[in-house]
């Protein structure tokens, strides 16, 4: 059967490749179709499912596979009682979730005390349940592990069914489960989530409990209150030493974006001369740690260790490492802190989803999110306390109009012949609604004496005092701000724990950080080749060799007598320089090729380089020297950073081909040459420095019809006889042209 391809109307192109009038077999109709209304109706409600519905937490402190299988366990009683297995609670969770028992199974490992993921644990496990720093140290099957909830989840789901939060109903409609759970105190920050979505993702770091509830309290009393004077710092449940530095935390706590470092806690066993590590970052694992010892001891870069192994048992982590003798453990640790994921950092991320919208926010904004939140959840368990109190106010007023005369609600159910009749008989009778009747009906006839009702009625008192004492809540906004915070307070008491990550000071880590050993510094000549080739020589070899082994065709252009320790910059022609260092390069001789630079510091394809410049430090001047004349005088500051990129774009102008580039330590004469025989000689200090460095720079040599700028070499003293005929006071100037007594032997060189 032939396939049809529809045309397309709504202005596509036909597609690629695909003749107009082709069939495509097996297809069935072919339709053409605008990418971007595909994008539209296919990716964009798969990029919200997933930011919605699975990847951003949401105020509560919960993604929906959390809260569904929390909200289960909840219904299953697992508050109280024992331990079920695992996989009974994974299969129960389905019902709300309906992603496979594996991936639910995966969600309450996280959420184990077990699994020590998390500061505050919301499930209590027996089993193997993993470790969250082991990537080796996998889980057991659900049908091995049992579990329960902790303690502290009865404050997730305290007051839920006095109509805290809205329900929905499950995937397939024969279900209710809660949007939101009605959290009593801002879990949001107590527990670290991580989410990565489509287009965004959510990193949220843990805060000590005690300190997060006395923050809300705070920020609930004075809105203007400095946060991180009760909120410290982030508290990690693996531990480990936060390098506190304030301007970092108050980013991160302003914007909700940054990053804060974390390092390991270690000890040193003098009997047997080794470190034992027992406390490592949060975003690192002990295998990482290992992995990149092992590889910096193989390069030679460290030599102070015999051994390292993991010997995490069930009394906690622990990573020992067997050192040589001799070694200094603190200053060893300083340089694996440099080197290894033994210091690492925790990118923050804070977004949350508010009302269906992601957010990113400060900590002071989640807080009063959370607040917010909070507020309404008891604003409507109040309302529903009241609502049930009426009520059986209410029911209770009937009993006291039956008090009267017990005998005539007697008589009147007695003497009435239809059942249906009992309720209008009592509602006339006593003067009562249908409610209050129907209570009276329902009353069983053991009830029926003086004692029952009278003590009955002795809770009217109450219930009219709790009646208006919630009115009068629901009417204050600072009392129910005051019940907030004295559950707040409550939980605080309740489930608060030291902290765990100590605060150390950016300034005493870095008084007590070994600086990196001091490169050898010995004197060496460098060599460096049109083709881009380069060789670092000590004296002694150099003397012992002979001819430059060279590939065919190319020459050496550069040879500097220096030391190892200098900086190196390759500009390259295509407007770039390349960071290196001397000490970077081995040393070698005369009868090998050398480094090929552009492989070696990884240039672009089809990049070459065009000029070496040696240094020390960053003073000096680059100079430029384009066709049309002009010179560029670069202040070598320009090309300084302050981190260690290796890469710097935009290293000089574009706007004119470049024929010459020269590194002057300072101010000296150049020669320049042009096509029409002209020479100039020129002083660079009559040029204006500048700290740009893709400056034009300005004219020096002014040129004549299509003459352009040919070459450019420095001025040695005494080679030109008669030099002032080349000199000029003012800039741009057109050079001279050359005679033979001018230059005498040198003529033919320049």
């Amino acid at each position: 059967m032939a396939t049809k391809k529809k045309k397309k109307t709504d202005g596509a192109e036909p597609l690629s490749g695909l003749p107009e009038n082709a069939h495509i077999a097996g297809a069935g109709e072919v339709e053409q179709q605008l990418i971007t209304h595909t994008l539209r109706e296919n990716y964009m409600p798969y990029a919200m499912s997933v930011i919605m519905s699975r990847a951003i937490p949401e105020i509560d402190g919960f993604k929906p596979s959390h809260r569904k299988l929390l909200y289960t366990m909840y219904k299953m009683g697992l508050l109280t009682g024992g331990l079920i297995k695992s996989a009974s609670i994974a299969g129960q969770t389905m019902k709300l979730n309906p992603h496979g028992d594996a991936a639910i199974y995966d969600t309450m490992v996280r959420l184990s005390r077990g699994n020590e993921a998390l500061l505050h644990p919301y499930v209590e496990s027996k089993g193997n349940f993993g470790k969250a720093y082991s990537s080796d140290m996998e889980c057991a099957a659900s049908r091995y592990t049992e579990a329960k909830l902790a303690p502290i989840a009865a404050e997730l789901f305290r007051d839920i069914d006095k109509d805290t939060v809205d329900f929905v109903d499950n995937y397939d409609a024969t279900m209710k489960e809660p949007t939101l759970l009605p959290v009593t105190f801002p879990s949001i920050l107590v527990n670290n989530n991580l989410g990565i979505a489509v287009g965004m993702a959510s990193n949220i770091c843990s805060f000590n409990l005690q300190e997060v509830c006395d923050t809300t309290v705070a920020v609930m009393k004075d809105p203007d209150h400095d946060i991180l004077s009760t909120l410290k710092a982030p508290d990690f449940p693996g531990g480990g030493q936060l390098i506190y530095e304030r301007e970092v935390l108050e980013k991160i706590y302003n914007t909700g974006r940054g990053s804060v470092r974390v390092r390991s806690v270690y000890n040193y066993d003098k009997e047997n001369n080794c470190i034992e590590v027992t406390q490592i970052p949060y975003s690192t694992s002990i295998e990482a740690i290992i992995t990149k010892v092992v590889e910096l001891v193989k390069a030679g870069k460290i030599k102070e260790i015999n051994d390292i192994r993991n010997e995490t048992d069930l009394k906690g982590l622990k990573i020992t490492i067997d050192l040589k003798r001799g070694t200094d453990p603190d200053k060893l640790m300083n340089r694996l802190f440099a080197l290894t994921p033994l210091e690492d950092s925790f990118g923050c991320n804070f977004n949350v989803l508010v009302g269906g919208v992601p957010q990113v926010m400060g900590v002071r904004e989640l807080l009063q999110e959370w607040i917010a939140f909070r507020v309404e959840s008891v604003k409507r368990r109040t309302y529903y306390d009241l609502t049930k109190a009426k009520e059986r106010l209410h029911l209770l007023k009937a009993l006291e109009k039956i008090l009267l005369d017990i005998d005539k609600a007697i008589r009147i159910v007695r003497e009435t012949d239809e059942e249906a009749e009992v309720v209008p008989n009592l509602m006339i009778g006593f003067g009562i609604d249908q409610v209050q009747a129907e209570y009276v009906a329902e009353i069983k006839l053991r009830h029926l004496n003086r004692e029952y009702i009278l003590k009955r009625l002795d809770d009217v008192t109450d219930l009219e005092k709790t009646v208006a004492d919630l009115e009068e809540t629901l009417a204050s906004k600072s009392r129910i701000r005051r019940i907030i915070i004295e559950e707040l307070q409550t939980v605080a008491k309740k489930y608060g724990q030291p902290r765990r990550t100590e605060i150390v000071y950016a300034t005493d880590i870095i008084a007590e950080q070994e600086e990196e050993p001091p490169v050898a510094d010995y004197a060496c000549t460098l060599f460096f080749t049109r083709e881009g080739y380069f060789k670092k020589i000590t004296p002694q070899s150099l003397r012992m060799s002979g001819e430059h082994k060279l590939k065919e065709g190319d020459e050496i252009v550069q040879t500097v007598e220096t030391s190892n320790n200098r900086d190196l910059l390759f500009f390259s022609d295509k407007c770039a320089v390349y960071k290196s260092h001397a000490n970077d390069f081995k040393d070698t001789k005369t009868s090998v090729m050398g480094d090929y630079i552009p492989a070696k510091l990884g240039f672009d394809e089809g990049e070459s380089t065009r000029y070496m410049a040696v240094l020390s430090e960053y003073t000096g001047y680059m100079l430029f020297f384009y066709e049309n004349g002009k010179v560029a005088k670069v202040e070598m500051e320009a090309y300084a950073t302050k981190t260690n990129r290796r890469k710097l774009i935009g290293a000089y102008s574009d706007k004119s081909p470049l024929i010459a580039v020269y590194y002057v330590p300072e101010d000296t004469e150049f020669v320049l040459t042009a096509t029409s025989g002209r020479r100039l000689l020129v002083h660079t200090g009559a040029i204006a420095p500048k700290s740009t460095r893709s400056t034009i720079g300005v004219q020096v040599m002014t040129l004549k019809g299509r003459h352009v700028l040919q070459s450019v070499s420095p001025y040695v003293a005494g080679s030109l006889t008669k030099e002032n005929r080349y000199r000029t006071k003012t800039l741009p100037a057109a050079g001279a042209m050359p005679q033979a007594e001018d230059f005498g032997e040198q003529l033919s060189m320049l």
